[in-house]
């Protein structure tokens, strides 16, 4: 099989690899589509170094064999049925694993293949084995969207993290991707209303179109009803304040955007504390988050919207012409179709 590994900044480079053994607990997927997310771009563009990286964690793919316990299983997807992939592996052992808070396990990735490859989701290949526990079954979609599962669980977290009900006011900051995704989902879920503050003014004219109820730049936010929940999608200072303006009394700011090396948020303790404002980080993806998030994929409510949401698509051939888009220009999702 092929595999696509990140040798360098600004190298990759397409192996020659067996197609994995299928133990009996796990499943063999033909990857139909994976998605290039930030992880991918920044180690491209060498704002990470760890190399070489047999990168790619947005997976869908279709069952190609199902090991002899797994198949016992009575949600088991069938062979050939098309489904969507947890592709990052957790410890089960550090603390966090065993509080049941697998989202920040100390062991993510890092797994080295026998081609000396450093396991990132190796996404961007041909086939792939998993845990059955990490396959989901999606229905009849585009495989581009059923990629989407991944981000969509990170997203389902992030509302678990900030205490989302339906009938909230929300304010995503950021119109990017995952700021398109939260848009999205909440209004699925029954938001009362959402609304967006982006300073660019293309990406604010498309979220205004993909249905927010305000659509404003950070210099209007106190225009906006004030938000039961805030979602920050991009980390800079300008976010932190243009989601202290957004949030209501009593409220919650969810900081989900960000990266190593990022801005320091700034926090004015006495306005969280008089305002009684509840401050919480959300990072990656727990179980609950995924049965979520392949039942959003399933019922088909959301396939439209998120079809949008793909930028451009390339065989697995042209990845280094798909890892340059995503990581020189504003994208919301290349999508690699091997």
């Amino acid at each position: 099989m092929r595999s696509a590994v990140i040798t360098a900044p600004g190298q990759v480079e397409i192996r020659e690899i067996p197609v994995p053994e299928v133990g009996d607990s796990e499943v063999l997927v033909r990857i139909a589509a994976c998605g290039i997310c930030t992880m991918e771009a920044n180690l491209y563009a060498g704002r990470m170094n760890v190399y070489p990286a047999a990168a790619g964690h947005e997976i869908s793919g279709w069952v190609e064999k199902v090991g002899a316990r797994a198949a016992d299983l009575a949600d088991m997807p069938a062979v050939g049925s098309l489904v969507t992939l947890d592709g990052l592996p957790r410890c089960g052992a550090c603390r966090a694993c065993r509080r049941g808070q697998s989202a920040i396990c100390v062991a993510l990735q890092g797994q080295v293949r026998d081609d000396g490859a450093i396991a990132m989701g190796a996404g961007l290949g041909e086939y792939i084995v998993l845990p059955a526990a990490r396959v989901w079954s999606v229905g009849d979609t585009d495989p581009a969207v059923a990629a989407m599962g991944e981000p969509l669980a990170c997203v389902i977290h992030s509302l678990r993290r900030g205490g989302f009900r339906a009938g909230d006011r929300v304010t995503v900051i950021g119109a990017g991707y995952m700021g398109q995704l939260h848009l999205a989902v909440t209004r699925h879920l029954q938001a009362r209303g959402v609304c967006v503050v982006e300073r660019d003014e293309r990406r604010l004219a498309a979220i205004a179109d993909a249905g927010a109820d305000a659509a404003v730049t950070p210099g209007d936010v106190d225009r906006l009803p004030p938000a039961d929940v805030v979602f920050v999608t991009i980390a800079s200072k300008e976010s932190i304040a243009s989601a202290l303006t957004a949030v209501a009394d009593g409220g919650t700011i969810v900081l989900f955007g960000g990266g190593p090396g990022g801005p320091p948020a700034e926090l004015p303790g006495y306005e969280v504390h008089r305002r009684q404002l509840t401050v919480t980080g959300s990072f990656s993806h727990e179980p609950d988050d995924w049965r979520a998030a392949a039942e959003l994929l399933r019922g088909g409510g959301l396939g439209e919207r998120l079809q949008t949401l793909v930028t451009a698509r390339y065989a697995l051939d042209e990845v280094e012409k798909a890892l340059q888009q995503t990581a020189g220009t504003p994208v919301y999702r290349v999508v690699v179709t091997p």
